[in-house]
Formats: structure tokens, C-alpha cells, sequence
């Protein structure tokens, strides 16, 4: 029976524990048996070594009273940990703690949470290698794209040369909602603040910080470079104008947030960039897409939704299976 600790339970770690629990009997076929022993949060946890059931999903802050999750991780025996505690793209902590900690006992990990592995990637694979167990991050870049998993399993004996992509979506639904309908950032903005696809301090999106975490794991985990946040050249998407889209389109191009990692240039950057019409770059809404540059494959583009519970739950979902499968 494979134990399982889930590590946050907000809005993606209640995700996780609900496609968990839903889609058991498929997942088995795969990994064979497994059982949720442990979720905490910021407040406590709970924990059941005959493992939770569905019924944690109306569980109060105050319901979570069997320690913290230090406690959890520290007293507990488990297999793996899913930690999907919220990103601190500065320090990477809670995360960083929590994942050193699982890694050290010898307990696979799985993380949706770009932090740790913006600040320490190498560390932590380091000692995942050490004690023999899997470090997996699929959730960390492109949601429910496949990108880390096809690079490393299915590009298997390629040269990655290149990059570079859409990794944002709300950046890139205030973009093409400008492009459609002319209007200016902070009209679409307020739009997307509505919507829910915006955050009410929209800064780490619009700024492009969520973007350059997201090159930096690409740069380190997939293409071998050592490169830190601050190598990262950052350009934001807050002054771009209606009136650049009327230039843009009248020589059919647009404009999107794109990041991109370059070995060959050993450049990381994300950028404001023109790019053409039909290109498959040029999606639309709340979509991602990546260009991955090799020399065998040529150039694969892989598009998907980045972000949200169920898209998330997806990419962590696919590590686990990863990890066990049969």
C-alpha cells in the first residue's frame, strides 16, 4: 500500500485529493493500492493511518488538530509527499523545508510549488538522487501541459537547443483581449479581475516574475544550465498599448508575453515579442503554448491550459504514475 501525505490544502491540494479519491480505480491499474494518510495546512493536520475519505473536503481550519506538518513529516511513516503549499519565488519556504525534509527520509515528492526549485533545484535533486527517491515538478511549469515529463522521457536522446513559449495566462488573456477589442491594459485588467483570471494584486503575473520562475526551472532542470532569478531579463506586459496591436497586425503579427530560454545564446528572458499571426505562439485566452527547439525533432509545440485545480491536479496526477507505474 502506497501512503500518501498531501502537504497545503487549499484550492490545489483539495483539487489533488479529490481527483485522488475519484479516479482511484484508473490510478491503480497504474501504481497499484495506495491510501491519503496525512493532509495539513497552515493550521494543523489531519491524519488517519487507515487513510481519509471524502468527507476531509468539509473539514474546517479547526478540524486540523493532529500537529503541524513538521509533525506530520517528522513522526509519519509515508511514501510520498505532494506539496502544494503557495510559491515564494524569493526564499522558497514553507516549500523548501518541507520537500529537503520529505527528500531526507527517503519519501518521493511531488510539487506544484516553483519556489524551491527556483531557489534550490540542484540541492534537492541532489539529495533525492542520494536517497534514492523521485524529486518530480511537472505542476511547477505549463499546468496540465506535459512539458518537463515529454522533455525528459520522451525527448530522450535529442539536443534541446531552445525553449520558449506562452507560460502565463493571465498575461496572455489581457494581451489577446487587447488584440480583439482594442481596449487598453487596465480596462482588461479590471475585466480579468472579475473574471477570476486575474489576481487582485495582479503584479507577479503582469510583471512577468511568474514567467521568469518558470524559465529559470526550464533553464536548470531541463536544459542543464545553472541559472538563477536574477539572470533572468524581465519585461512585463503593463505598458503595452492598443495602438502597438495596430502596428503589429497591420504587418500580421501580435503580441505576446513569450519566455525563452536559449542554451545555444545562454540567454534567459521574457519579454513583450512580436510574433506572427498564425504562428502556433499566437493562441488565445487563458492558453499556454511552448516551442521546444531540438535537433533530432526539429520543433515541437505543445499547447494546453497552465493553470487551475483540475489542470493541476492532471500534471501531479501524471508524476505519481511516473513514479510507480507498473
Amino acid at each position: 500500500m502506497i501512503k500518501i501525505v498531501i502537504i497545503g490544502f487549499g484550492v490545489i491540494g483539495r483539487g489533488v485529493f479529490e481527483v485522488l479519491l475519484e479516479k482511484k480505480q484508473l490510478i491503480e491499474k497504474y501504481i497499484g493500492k495506495y491510501s491519503i494518510i496525512a493532509v495539513t495546512e497552515r493550521t494543523g493536520a489531519v491524519y488517519s493511518e487507515k487513510g481519509l475519505g471524502i468527507d476531509i473536503l468539509d473539514f474546517k481550519s479547526s478540524d486540523f488538530s493532529s500537529g503541524s506538518t513538521m509533525d506530520i513529516i517528522e513522526n509519519i511513516d509515508f511514501d510520498v509527499a505532494i506539496e502544494v503549499t503557495p510559491t515564494d519565488i524569493k526564499g522558497g519556504e514553507p516549500g523548501l523545508t518541507h520537500i529537503r525534509e520529505c527528500l531526507r527520509k527517503g519519501s518521493h515528492v511531488i510539487t506544484s510549488n516553483k519556489g524551491p526549485i527556483v531557489v534550490a533545484y540542484r540541492e534537492l535533486q541532489k539529495i533525492a538522487d542520494k536517497n534514492n527517491v523521485k524529486f518530480m515538478f511537472e505542476a511547477t511549469v505549463g499546468g496540465g501541459m506535459p512539458l518537463i515529463n515529454l522533455v525528459r522521457n520522451n525527448l530522450v536522446g535529442n539536443r534541446v537547443d531552445s525553449i520558449r513559449g506562452i507560460l502565463n495566462g493571465t498575461c496572455n488573456y489581457i494581451l489577446s483581449r487587447m488584440e480583439s477589442e482594442r481596449l487598453s491594459y487596465h480596462q482588461v485588467l479590471a475585466e480579468a479581475q472579475e473574471l477570476g483570471i486575474a489576481e487582485a494584486d495582479p503584479t507577479y503575473d503582469v510583471e512577468g516574475i511568474d514567467s521568469a520562475a518558470k524559465v529559470v526551472i526550464i533553464a536548470n532542470a531541463l536544459l542543464d544550465m545553472n541559472v538563477s532569478f536574477d539572470d533572468v531579463e524581465i519585461e512585463g506586459i503593463t505598458s503595452i498599448t492598443p495602438e502597438a496591436f495596430d502596428v503589429a497586425l497591420e504587418k500580421d503579427f501580435t503580441i505576446r508575453l513569450i519566455a525563452e530560454v536559449d542554451k545555444v545564446a545562454d540567454s534567459v528572458r521574457v519579454s513583450p515579442r512580436l510574433v506572427p499571426l498564425h504562428h502556433p505562439l499566437s493562441v488565445k485566452g487563458t492558453l499556454n503554448a511552448v516551442q521546444i527547439r531540438t535537433d533530432l525533432a526539429r520543433d515541437i509545440v505543445i499547447i494546453g491550459r497552465g493553470a487551475g485545480q483540475r489542470e493541476t491536479s492532471s500534471a501531479i496526477i501524471s508524476d505519481l504514475i511516473e513514479i510507480y507505474r507498473k
